[in-house]
């Protein structure tokens, strides 16, 4: 037994220490380790990689990333594993698709590649950066243990300038996707706890100075850009052509600012116009196309570029009924051709980050955005890990995308009860999105006190907007109730509603009327319609949902794991009756923002 080995170092530890994580779950590898990678060549190390599932977290205990390759001939011990040959799975996937006895599976898996690189010339660096792994992701490389990071959806990155040898490396990954009382989310969720290196792995290689970070935004007077470098360099150099924009920052201790006075053409869903910005520092280049536009609230209006506007929405999951949680350029792009179909100008990408190509294609086409955190039902808000989970959380996601002007809304969280923790926590989060990026507006899924009818979230007045989940007509049933909401709140600031449906099954196991048809689902809609247009407070809806979607919870006989809110079916090809319904209301919201 490998317990017994050299490797081990004690049999009775190593079978019997329910403590072996510590040592690996430094949580090192967060939003301060990020580097830009914007126009950037990478070698991508997608692709087939050796792979086993490891319910009992046996790899750690027998410290299977120590082990070398070796022949079986030769070996003096029965391995329990080999990560060097076997099964192999592609990267990026969701192993849950893979096989039928990995659907259900929560634990660790391993992941095993080899790589060759050339040794580096004098002065220069290397990165490693995964797009997103679920959850808990630990990177070992040639036996040694490199760090680790928590969030499902954010990328990370980590250098390897000294880990990764001139020659073969052996780069493992150990991921796992339990569920935790201490993570975000924790255990209880709506959607499918998908596991796996599900997002693309890459290389980078860059000089002794790395541009870590670049935030490009409107100001008063014109553009304000802040850099972040680390190594050598004492400047950096801006440019964006188009306006004829090219100087100097100043660099201290790494960071800088600059401020030009100039009047870009501004981002609009109509007019999506982007520049080119090119930074440089000490040898360093990375580039980025960036659109500039101001959001802002007065009263309980919304403005883009000083006009009031409505939030055509629709919300939508990162589910694919083949793929999971992977996703394409063309299942992104599919997405959007859907949600323009249904006059759709604002997407709320629920409940985590997705792909970062979706706000860079919300960019080039015109859709507005919101994103989120899932900071999601009943987090441990007292537990200080928790909260560092979701502070660091937010800080990649707002700084993987502030410079997409598609990006409105930032939402810190969706439903959570009111307790003093909970405000605390909250608040916290709002504060730091505010410290992070003061250029966007703040909102959350806020609760209504049901026996008052009235919005009586403590969050509220923290945020900008106010999100409503409400499902008149599904989870609620007298619709005249969501007007006594409106009255008895007499909101201050704008508020969205975020979630609004029903559920429809269209294929032939649906019932043909009643709760679950698509005929229900439609009358849904039209009834929440007829009621939202005497509620002036509203200023924007994103029903739920574009897709339906996979998830563990929902098994009675007409949902069969899946969500079935969906305007779209999982197929994301058959129309239900209700896209049409939503569609004419969009039509004619749009004339409406037009005429005003």
């Amino acid at each position: 037994m490998l317990e017994r080995s050299d490797l081990a170092d004690n049999a009775l530890q190593c079978l019997h220490d329910e403590d072996y994580d510590r040592p690996y779950n430094l949580q090192n590898l967060n939003a301060e380790t990020l580097i830009f990678t914007r126009g950037r060549e990478g070698r991508s190390l997608d692709g087939e990689w050796n792979f086993c599932v490891d319910l009992l977290d046996t790899g750690l205990r027998q410290k299977w990333f120590s082990m070398l390759p070796e022949a079986p001939e030769k070996r003096i011990e029965p391995w329990d594993y080999d990560p060097y040959e076997g099964e192999t799975v592609p990267v990026p996937s969701c192993w849950q698709m893979l096989k039928e006895k990995w659907y259900f599976f929560e634990g660790s898996a391993w992941y095993t590649k080899s790589v060759s690189v050339d040794e580096l010339s004098p002065g220069r660096r290397r990165f490693l950066r995964i797009g997103a792994a679920q959850y808990d992701c630990k990177i070992f490389i040639n036996g040694t243990f490199i760090g680790n990071h928590y969030g499902g959806s954010t990328p990370f990155c980590v250098e390897v300038s000294d880990t990764l040898l001139p020659g073969q490396n052996w780069v493992m990954l150990c991921v796992n996707n339990t569920r935790t009382l201490d993570r975000v989310p924790m255990r209880n969720t709506d959607w499918f706890n998908y596991g796996g290196v599900y997002r693309e792995v890459a290389l980078y290689e860059t000089g002794s100075t790395v541009i870590r970070d670049v935030f490009a935004r409107l100001s008063d007077n014109g553009i304000c850009v802040s850099v972040v470098a680390d190594g050598p360099a004492e400047d950096a150099r801006v440019r964006i052509p188009e306006l004829n924009i090219d100087a100097v920052v100043a660099l201290d201790g790494g960071r800088g600012h600059i401020a030009f006075k100039a009047s870009p053409e501004r981002w609009s869903p109509d007019t999506p116009k982007l520049y080119d910005i090119e930074v440089e520092a000490g040898g360093d280049r990375v580039h980025d196309k960036v659109g500039f536009r101001t959001i802002e609230r007065r009263g309980t209006e919304l403005f883009l570029n000083g006009k009031p506007f409505f939030l055509r929405g629709i919300s939508v999951h990162e589910d694919d009924e083949t793929a999971g949680k992977c996703t394409s350029e063309e299942d992104l792009r599919r997405r959007f051709a859907d949600a323009r179909a249904l006059g759709c100008n604002f997407l709320r990408l629920a409940h985590y980050p997705h792909h970062e190509r979706a706000a860079e294609i919300a960019d080039e086409l015109g859709f507005l955005l919101w994103e989120e955190v899932p900071v999601y039902w009943a987090i441990d808000f007292a537990n200080p890990d928790t909260r560092r989970d979701a502070e660091n959380q937010l800080r990649e996601l707002i700084r993987r995308d502030r410079n997409r002007a598609s990006v409105i809304i930032w939402s810190v969280g969706n439903e959570n009860p009111d307790t003093d923790a909970r405000l605390e926590f909250m608040r916290g989060l709002v504060e730091l999105a505010r410290e992070e990026d003061p250029t966007r507006l703040l909102s959350a899924a806020c609760l209504v006190n049901h026996a008052k009818l009235k919005i009586e979230d403590r969050l509220a007045s923290h945020i900008d907007v106010i999100g409503l989940n409400e499902y008149y007509g599904w989870y609620e049933e007298n619709f005249d109730e969501l007007i006594s909401i409106g009255q008895n709140s007499n909101p201050d600031r704008p508020v969205v509603i975020s979630e609004t449906g029903a559920d429809g099954d269209h294929t032939d196991l649906g019932p043909k009327s009643g709760l679950f048809s698509i005929d229900y689902q439609r009358e849904v809609y039209e009834r929440q319609i007829e009621t939202l247009r005497e509620l002036s407070y509203i200023k924007g809806i994103s029903p739920w949902i574009l897709y339906d979607f996979r998830v563990e919870r929902r098994q009675n006989v007409f949902q069969r794991g899946f969500n079935r809110k969906g305007l779209i079916a999982a197929d994301k090809k058959t129309r239900k009756p209700a896209f049409d319904v939503l569609r004419a209301f969009y039509a004619e919201m749009r004339k409406k923002d037009a005429a005003e």
